[in-house]
């Protein structure tokens, strides 16, 4: 039987062998259990959350991952100010018009906009991790809802919760149409110079950008997106 100290060595040693998570700057703690792993910390970005989390996974024994990683927040921002701006990206997306919005404040349900029971959206925050509940048309939908959430400043995680109408088997066009979406709503990103593969959830970036910033910015967003388990940056930069 392998012992725990042997599973958090393993996952441990692979985590100090991947640059993307850092250990250095943001140590991650580790506990093993019944086939379970508990992973802990603050990490510097969606990136290195996903893939910390994937490590963890891997060993033959581990059975089940307990996700307690948050992301280090780009700006401190109040539970009660996350929500409200996360609220009010829900209501200003185009594609969400014919959704109600509600959020959960002190325990009880508060309506933002009704619409429609069909389609709606509610929204929780706690310590800085935003909880979204409701139902959704489709993934691309619930997807979408996902990212705008992540890009609130003071998110340190997104619990995406939101359920739909049907269970269809997601396609990889589907992902790379939403992502489309995604890098086009991005200020820092110019979508027109950037094309997009998916496979099995891997998102390969081609193309051109002027600067570092924005090969970071085009990459992070695809990170925010549901379904996305790793990115290979192949973006070129065309500035100095």
């Amino acid at each position: 039987m392998i012992r725990e100290d042997e599973v958090i060595g393993t996952i441990r040693a692979a985590l100090e062998r991947e640059p993307r998570v850092n250990l250095h700057n943001h140590p991650i703690e580790l506990s093993y259990a019944d086939g379970v792993v508990t992973i802990s910390g603050e990490v510097g970005g969606i990136a290195a959350k996903k893939i910390a989390l994937e490590i963890a996974a891997k060993p033959s024994p581990v059975s089940g991952i307990v996700d307690r990683l948050r992301v280090e927040p780009s700006e401190p921002m109040e539970d009660g100010a996350i929500r409200d701006h996360v609220c009010n990206a829900l209501t200003s997306e185009p594609a969400f018009r014919s959704y109600s919005v509600r959020a959960l404040v002190k325990q009880a349900l508060e309506p933002v906009r009704s619409v429609q029971e069909e389609r709606c959206f509610e929204v929780e925050v706690n310590d800085g991790v935003v909880v979204l509940n409701g139902v959704a048309e489709s993934i691309s939908h619930k997807r979408l809802a996902g990212v705008l959430a992540w890009w609130v400043p003071g998110s340190r995680d997104v619990v995406n919760g939101i359920d739909l109408f049907s269970n269809a088997e997601e396609q990889d066009e589907e992902l790379v149409d939403l992502i489309r979406i995604v890098l086009e709503k991005d200020p820092l990103v110019n979508a027109s110079q950037i094309s997009v593969h998916s496979r099995d959830g891997v998102v390969t970036l081609e193309g051109t950008v002027p600067t570092p910033n924005n090969k970071r910015a085009a990459e992070s967003d695809v990170w925010y997106v549901l379904g996305v388990n790793d990115v290979v940056n192949k973006l070129v930069l065309t500035g100095l």
